[in-house]
C-alpha cells in the first residue's frame, strides 16, 4: 500500500492531492480554538498541545515555521479533521419576555483536510508547500417558530438578533504557503513562505442592524450571498540546535486582504478583512533519548483589524455606523497562547504525546451582542496523540482534543432596556494524516 513511487509518479501524485485538498478546504474551513486561528497546524502539532515552531518533524511548517522545512527530506503528509464546535447563545430579562431566547447553533461538524510536501534541493536548501485553513466565525441559527424579538416563544427559539429568517455568519480561509528553506550551518536554519490566501464570507439575518441605522450602507449588510477575498503576506522562521535544546521562532505580518464587497455596509473599512499580525517562539528539549518536552507562546493581534477588533459599543445610529473607515466591530482583544507538550518513544514503532493549550478569550463583556455570531471564546485545550510507523517509509498519526465550555455574559447592545446576553462555546477535534517518505 506504502510502496515507494518512482520519481515520474510522485510529481503526478502530489498534484492530484494538493487540488483535492485545495478544493475540499475552499468548501470546508471551521476552526475557532485561539481566536479564530487553530489551535495547532498538523496532526503531530495537535496532539501535543499545538507546540510547533521547534519541532521538524512533518511538513506543515508553512504554516508554523518554515524553517522547519530544512530538516526534512522528500516527503509527503496528507490528512483530515473532524472538528466538532458546540456554540450558543441567550438572552433573559427582556421588557416583558418579548426579546428572550436561549438558541444553539446548529451544524457542529466540519471535515477539514490538510496537506504538505518537501523536496530536498541540495543538502542546505528545501522546498516545501503547506496548504491549511482558519475560520471559526461560524454560526447557524435556525429561524425556528418565528422572530424571538416578535414574541416571547415557548420554545425560546428564533433568529437572536431580531432579523428576518436564520441569523449567522461564516468565515473561510484557505491559504496557500510555498517554502523555501536554507540551512546556513549544522545549528541554525531559515525559512521564507510566501502566503496566497483566499478568503469567503456570508452573513444572513441581520437586517435590524440596517433598520435601526447602524449601518453605512443597508444594502450591503446581510443576505447577500458568499462574497470572496484574495490576499498576499508571508512568514519568516528561525530554527536552532544548541546542544540538546532546540529554539524557533516565526513571524507574519498582517496580511492586506481585498475587500468583500458585497458587505461594505457590514465590516469596517467597506467590507475589509485582513489577517492579522501573528507571531510566536518556542523551544523542545530531550531529556532522554525516548522523552521530548516543548513549549510554545504565540501572540494574534485581532486588535489590529477593525473589523475584528474594534468595540462593537461604539455604533452610533448614522454616525459611527457598521462599514465605515473605522467602524464597529466585534470587539475582539488580542490572544496571546501558551502550549506545553511531550512526546514519549513507547516502542520502536509508537510515540505517543500529550499536551495543554491555554489561550486568552478575545471577547469582552460589552462585545457579547455582535459575538453571538462568534462566540470564537474557548480558551483551554487538553489533547493527546501519537504516531505509528507502518514501515520503514510510511506512518499513520492521529490526535484527540478537548476544549472545555467557556461562558461569556454582558448587558445586551439591544436598543431597549434591560435585557443580559450570554454565549457559550465547547469543542472536540479528531484527526488522522498519513505521512510517508518518496
Amino acid at each position: 500500500m506504502f510502496a515507494r513511487s518512482s520519481p515520474e509518479e510522485v510529481p503526478m501524485k502530489t498534484l492530484k492531492i494538493t487540488v483535492a485538498t485545495l478544493l475540499a478546504l475552499s468548501w470546508s474551513v471551521a476552526h475557532a480554538t485561539n481566536g479564530y486561528f487553530s489551535h495547532g497546524y498538523g496532526t503531530k502539532a495537535k496532539g501535543r498541545g499545538g507546540v510547533s515552531l521547534s519541532i521538524s518533524d512533518d511538513t506543515m511548517a508553512g504554516a508554523n515555521n518554515p524553517a522547519l522545512f530544512a530538516d526534512l527530506n522528500d516527503r509527503i503528509d496528507a490528512g483530515f479533521e473532524a472538528f466538532v464546535p458546540r456554540r450558543g447563545a441567550e438572552r433573559a430579562n427582556g421588557p416583558f419576555g418579548q426579546f428572550n431566547f436561549n438558541e444553539r447553533s446548529d451544524r457542529n461538524l466540519f471535515i477539514i483536510p490538510d496537506f504538505g510536501v518537501s523536496k530536498k534541493l541540495s543538502k542546505s536548501l528545501t522546498l516545501g508547500l503547506t496548504v491549511y485553513g482558519n475560520g471559526g466565525l461560524n454560526t447557524d441559527y435556525q429561524e425556528g417558530d418565528s422572530t424571538a424579538c416578535a414574541t416571547n416563544l415557548p420554545s425560546g427559539r428564533g433568529n437572536p438578533l431580531c432579523g428576518q429568517g436564520p441569523a449567522g455568519v461564516n468565515l473561510e480561509q484557505l491559504v496557500i504557503a510555498p517554502t523555501l528553506a536554507f540551512r546556513l550551518n549544522e545549528n541554525h536554519a531559515f525559512g521564507f513562505s510566501p502566503l496566497f490566501v483566499y478568503q469567503r464570507f456570508y452573513a444572513e439575518g441581520l437586517q435590524l442592524f440596517g433598520s435601526f441605522g447602524y449601518s453605512s450602507d443597508a444594502d450591503k449588510l446581510t443576505n447577500e450571498g458568499t462574497s470572496t477575498s484574495n490576499g498576499r503576506g508571508y512568514r519568516v522562521g528561525y530554527f536552532g540546535t544548541f546542544g540538546s535544546l532546540q529554539v524557533g521562532a516565526a513571524y507574519s505580518p498582517r496580511v492586506d486582504m481585498n475587500k468583500f464587497d458585497e458587505y461594505a455596509g457590514l465590516f469596517a473599512g467597506q467590507g475589509d478583512f485582513d489577517i492579522p499580525t501573528n507571531h510566536g517562539v518556542g523551544f523542545s528539549w530531550r531529556p532522554t533519548s525516548k522523552l521530548k518536552v516543548g513549549a510554545d507562546l504565540t501572540k494574534v493581534k485581532f486588535s489590529e483589524v477593525p473589523a475584528v477588533g474594534n468595540s462593537s459599543r461604539t455604533a452610533t445610529p448614522g454616525c459611527n455606523c457598521l462599514g465605515n473607515d473605522d467602524g464597529p466591530g466585534f470587539g475582539w482583544r488580542d490572544v496571546t497562547t501558551k502550549k506545553f507538550g511531550i512526546e514519549y518513544q513507547a516502542t520502536q514503532k509508537l510515540l505517543l504525546r500529550a499536551g495543554y493549550n491555554k489561550g486568552d478569550n478575545p471577547v469582552t463583556e460589552e462585545n457579547v451582542t455582535f459575538n453571538i455570531l462568534a462566540p470564537g471564546v474557548v480558551t483551554k485545550h487538553y489533547t493527546v496523540g501519537a504516531t505509528y510507523r507502518l514501515s520503514d517509509a510510511a506512518e499513520i498519526s492521529g490526535h484527540y482534543m478537548r476544549a472545555p465550555t467557556v461562558r461569556v455574559r454582558g448587558a445586551s447592545a439591544l436598543p431597549v432596556p434591560g435585557p443580559v446576553e450570554s454565549i457559550d462555546m465547547e469543542q472536540e477535534s479528531m484527526s488522522v494524516t498519513v505521512g510517508f517518505t518518496y
